[in-house]
């Protein structure tokens, strides 16, 4: 499996990742290992869930590690410098309204390896994310979305 995908990601999203990975190969390497121990030590393997438990564990960890290690060899970071303050791109936040519910939302564009929707961080790959790139504010964009077409005006571009 080559999973050559690139990752657009801000520097805060690079060191979030960075963060994570040191954190599982240091410490929860070390209290999978523990665990497995102790397990051991109870004996027979064959009825030993404990030990299951553990190589399950260090299983979806080193899968993690794989995964994280894949994501930020093909990172691209966003020199968010290049990018003018008053055009959406990934590393903005939006003031938009939106129609649909008739409310103001401030999204934050990050790459797809960020995005965090509950925490209004939606992807640049995310149908709402791709139609605000490049606008300005003023723009109204509407946006193909499962249930139908939503409908956006940019009322404000920051970038922190």
């Amino acid at each position: 499996m080559n999973d050559s995908k690139k990752y657009v990601m801000t520097y805060e999203g690079v060191k979030k990742l960075e963060d994570e990975l040191e954190k599982l190969k240091t410490v929860k390497r070390k209290e999978i290992t523990e665990k497995i121990k102790v397990a051991l030590s109870f004996g027979d393997l064959s009825e030993n869930s404990e030990y299951d438990e553990a190589k399950n564990e260090q299983a979806f960890i080193e899968g993690r590690i794989l995964q994280l290690e894949n994501m930020l060899k093909n990172a691209t970071i966003v020199d968010e410098t290049e990018i003018p303050k008053d055009v959406v791109g990934v590393g903005s936040k939006v003031k938009v309204k939106d129609y649909d519910f008739d409310e103001e939302v401030i999204y934050t564009i990050v790459g797809s390896a960020e995005a965090d929707p509950v925490n209004y961080k939606i992807s640049n790959e995310s149908p709402v994310g791709k139609g605000l790139i490049g606008k300005k504010v003023g723009d109204i964009v509407e946006v193909p979305v499962p249930d139908g077409v939503s409908k956006f005006e940019v009322l404000e571009v920051n970038r922190e």
